[in-house]
């Protein structure tokens, strides 16, 4: 038999272990964040990562990292990315799993792989918890990654019927560069623009960053897209703008304001850094370097409302899947990622200008294109090109510019002229950086976490476990 003083212990051991147990539910359920953050860099593998804080690195004469905003996070993991049809995911797909919760076929949208349930997602219940929602990106509000947190259509392609699912989300701020088929529906039939049908549903379109700010209504619903006559397809690459061209860092600055005011009951905001994988998928690393440092301004703006409140705030980075097979190392053991500085335009906008050239001197001579190609990526001057590299660019050059025959290079994003990807080939090639294709893999994606809740993500998973845990701190479900 036990004494009374043994009893008397277990109870008090007892007594202690209950009251551990509530204080760890407690501490659990005051960690419910207030402002979430879900930020995706579309097409961000580890080693698009990894690549930028080398380059920076090297920048300042050294050997190693410096780090991103997002890098340094308390929090960091990795986690799957494909989808039931394929070990190679798609946008759709990627975007929907970190959207639902819920793994899909390639092409998918905020549904299951029948194509014939709509789920719902992480934003819809932040939405019924009284939260305001924001969904921003750096290309088309309609594209696959945003459209996943609030469209349920089973095609991708299907733009205008996701642009119409706007009105059913009711979401609160929604920010891009605009709609891609804003006329024209998935069977190619004139429709009523979709402007003027969220216009009706109570939406305000604005126009531009400066109009924004004119706007004395931030607290309504708000849709901001790209400056007025501006590409509606997408923001231009960072590499590329000026300085009154929208950012998405613009963006998010406008959407934090916007989801703050005359708001006590916080807020769940997306933002999408679209254009590094448009980047990858034309293998052109320098622009792709660019856009990873445009998502993490985009990242800072949220990190600076973090530190205003750490207690409330939760910030995830993430991306959807990789793209490229980016490779760092082509064979020797030194790294050259700081030639990448010499490139001054994208790829898409050094092929306009070879274009340019093409159409307004048709007598244009090889010395001018390659002085042309000096300028803009340092061949020649500063980056040795070998023989054969150079017999490649100006037999490209006698067809085009002396044949007149068509010379192309096509991605899933652009179609440039191929003597502006050989060229910036040989640019990555001096650079050390090598691409196993143009499209995605398989590669694993990268977690980043701070704030509240960030606990629960420092573990390898699924893709899906990342909405499902934003759910449970929600104290809410997924299907």
């Amino acid at each position: 038999m036990k004494t009374d003083t043994q009893i008397h212990n277990m109870k008090k051991l007892s007594l202690l272990f209950a009251l551990s147990i509530l204080s760890f539910h407690l501490a659990f359920a005051q960690q419910k964040p207030k402002y979430i953050f879900f930020m995706i860099g579309d097409g961000m593998g580890l080693n698009q990562v990894n690549l930028t804080e080398m380059y920076l690195a090297e920048r300042e004469g050294r050997i190693g990292i410096s780090p991103l905003v997002f890098t340094g996070f308390p929090v960091a993991s990795f986690a799957t990315s494909y989808s039931t049809s394929n070990g190679v995911t798609d946008s759709g797909a990627g975007g929907t799993a970190l959207a639902v919760g819920n793994k899909t076929k390639n092409g998918v949208i905020g549904m299951d792989s029948t194509k014939t349930k709509p789920l719902k997602s992480i934003a819809y219940l932040a939405k019924e918890k009284g939260m305001k929602v924001g969904i921003t990106t750096s290309v088309s509000i309609d594209h696959a990654t945003p459209a996943s947190f609030y469209a349920h259509q089973p095609d991708r392609d299907m733009y205008y019927e996701i642009a119409q699912d706007i009105l059913q989300s009711d979401f609160d701020f929604f920010g891009g560069s605009g709609f891609l088929k804003p006329e024209q529906n998935f069977k190619k039939e004139k429709v009523t623009p979709i402007t003027q049908i969220l216009q009706k549903g109570g939406y305000s379109l604005v126009e531009g960053y400066q109009e924004y700010k004119t706007l004395k209504n931030k607290a309504g619903k708000i849709i901001l897209s790209n400056n007025k006559g501006a590409d509606q397809v997408s923001l231009k690459y960072a590499i590329d703008q000026n300085p009154n061209d929208l950012t998405l860092k613009q963006i998010t600055s406008a959407a934090i304001e916007s989801l703050t005011e005359e708001n006590n009951n916080g807020f769940f905001l997306m933002v999408e850094g679209g254009k590094i994988d448009w980047a990858c998928h034309s293998n052109d690393g320098a622009t792709a370097v660019k856009e990873v440092l445009d998502f993490n301004e985009a990242v800072k703006e949220a990190f600076d409302f973090y530190k205003k409140y750490p207690e409330e705030t939760l910030i995830i980075v993430t991306a959807d899947h990789e793209t490229g097979g980016m490779t760092l190392g082509t064979g020797s053991s030194r790294l050259s990622f700081k030639n990448l500085e010499l490139q001054k335009k994208s790829q898409s906008e050094l092929s306009a200008q070879i274009s340019k050239l093409r159409i307004s001197n048709p007598k244009t001579t090889w010395d001018e294109v390659k002085q042309l190609l000096s300028d803009q990526l340092g061949l020649w001057s500063v980056i040795k090109v070998s023989k054969a590299d150079e017999q490649n660019m100006h037999e490209t050059y006698l067809r085009s510019f002396v044949n007149h025959e068509t010379q192309e290079s096509k991605s899933l994003y652009a179609t440039d002229d191929k003597l502006a990807t050989l060229a910036v080939k040989v640019l990555n090639d001096a650079s050390t950086l090598g691409w196993g294709s143009g499209n995605h893999s398989a590669s694993y994606i990268p977690i980043f976490a701070i704030g509240s809740g960030s606990e629960l993500f420092t573990h390898k998973m699924e893709n899906t476990d990342i909405p499902k845990k934003v759910a449970k701190l929600l104290n809410a479900q997924l299907d």
